[in-house]
């Protein structure tokens, strides 16, 4: 018998597995039939990697502590939700790929509420009827912005489709050639409007578009005057657009609809606290326009919804269409909405106690300090294994907003010798929590902007297990 089938031979069959002690730890969380399937599945990778390889590289007999090794490693996976919690140590205030912005715990009590108990969400309790899920939202939109009315759905991108769908399906919508924008996902502006049933009419340039391009563009098919916020990129240079009020004027000649998205929408005016200026939402509503769009979960801090605030006309009608029922937001997503609504009643409380606002306006000061200190902790408890310390950083809002805000931060460089910077980043990447760091002239950077002051516990604990495994140690001193 040669040697690969007397390995396959020496497999242990699944029942075995199923019944031996070494593992009953790792499957005691587990249904049966999952841990027999896991089992089933790492038995068979054993096999085919057995297979692939050349013969002279197969080992003289099983390793059996290895086999114990993998199927310990694959059933405590399975018993890990897949959505889990990470450390943003990148610098990226709104990571898209991350969850972009993290809640307020002032949304923690009444979304338990909501979750574990029955609510209101469409019955009017004054009326003992049915009623609407957007009345949860509408009055604080409109106490917050002055809008006639409002609707929330499950993302701006929604937002944008139903508008199109709703106001201009079957006409065109009039865009200038420099806002016809990618955003998250490689969804552009032209594939929406396509889908939306509405007719694309792009005027100007790439970097310079006059008022006199969109009207002479109108037509007795035009529907729509569409202005998209750059919030993701910035043309800079020799460029020229119209202003929202021009555009408003020129559409009410006409009779047009004029719509702005503005991606990340903000509520807040944040040049006040030293950042670029960024059009709020009050601004945008004040200057004339139809209807507003933007998100939930960027700027604004709160959970992915989309929101769309205008005329009562306009909204109304988007209200109306049963693409809506298809698009609107659960009872969750309009709890937290509305938490965190409710904090922008009080500017300086919003500030303090939405996270996303907290990050980005933090004083550089504050981030030196935690930065000392994290280092001082890390250094006495790791100090022989690790190298770290304080360098100036870089943070960035991230998620489509304020794309030219680089916003001074600190981080610490960190080494432990003897990985290199990218198998660092990919040790820490697999820490429980996971650590998302990044890498800059060979150093993984760990960007104290974007962490939360519960995550300097869990990374110190991270690093603690990785030097650990990596020295044999049982123990790293406190």
């Amino acid at each position: 018998m040669d040697r690969l089938s007397q390995l396959l031979r020496q497999l242990p069959a699944v029942d075995e597995l199923l019944r031996h002690p070494r593992l009953a730890a790792a499957r005691a969380p587990l249904p049966r039939s999952l841990v027999a399937a896991v089992v089933r599945r790492t038995l068979e990778g054993v096999r085919q990697r057995l297979k692939a390889a050349a013969p002279e590289d197969l080992p003289p007999r099983l390793d059996e502590e290895a086999l114990f090794g993998e199927l310990g490693q694959a059933l405590e996976a399975a018993a890990r939700p897949s959505l889990k919690r990470v450390i943003n140590a990148t610098g990226v205030i709104i990571h898209t790929n991350l969850g972009r912005s993290p809640l307020s715990t002032e949304c923690i009590r009444p979304l338990m509420e909501a979750a574990l108990h029955y609510t209101n969400l469409e019955y009017d309790l004054a009326r003992g009827a049915r009623g609407s899920r957007q009345d949860h939202l509408e009055g604080l939109l409109r106490e917050l912005t002055g809008a006639e009315a409002a609707l929330a759905v499950n993302n701006n991108a929604a937002a944008v489709l139903l508008a199109l769908h709703t106001l201009a399906r079957g006409k065109e919508v009039i865009i200038s050639r420099g806002q016809l924008v990618e955003i998250g996902g490689s969804f552009r502006m032209p594939e929406i409007m396509e889908v939306s049933g509405a007719i694309l009419r792009e005027v100007g340039t790439t970097n310079k578009t006059h008022l006199h391009d969109y009207e002479q563009a109108i037509t007795s098919e035009t529907a729509m005057l569409l202005k998209v916020h750059p919030s993701n990129f910035r043309i800079l240079g020799f460029t020229k657009e119209v202003p929202l009020p021009e555009l408003v004027e020129l559409g009410r000649r006409y009779g047009l609809v004029v719509v702005e998205d503005l991606g990340s929408g903000c509520l807040l005016d944040l040049s006040r606290h030293g950042i670029e200026k960024e059009p709020t939402v009050q601004e945008t509503l004040k200057a004339g326009a139809d209807l507003v769009l933007f998100s939930g979960d960027k700027l604004l801090g709160g959970p992915q919804a989309g929101l769309a605030l205008g005329s009562r006309d306009a909204v109304g009608r988007m209200r109306a269409n049963p693409l809506t029922r298809a698009l609107r937001p659960d009872k969750l997503t309009l709890t937290v909405m509305e938490a965190t609504l409710r904090l922008y009643l009080d500017e300086p409380k919003a500030v303090a106690a939405i996270p996303t606002l907290g990050m980005i306006t933090r004083p550089v000061a504050d981030l030196e300090r935690q930065a000392q200190t994290l280092a001082r902790k890390l250094r006495r408890r790791l100090g022989e294994w690790i190298e770290v310390k304080v360098v100036p950083s870089q943070a960035q809002v991230g998620g489509g907003s304020l794309p030219l805000a680089s916003l001074p931060s600190r981080a610490l460089a960190l080494r432990v010798p003897p990985l290199a910077a990218h198998q660092l980043e990919a040790r820490l990447r697999q820490a429980q929590p996971p650590v998302i760091a990044r890498v800059e002239h060979d150093t993984v950077l760990l960007d104290l902007r974007t962490l939360l002051p519960e995550d300097q516990i869990e990374l110190a604990a991270a690093l603690g297990r990785l030097v650990a495994q990596m020295q044999g140690a049982g123990n790293i001193r406190e």
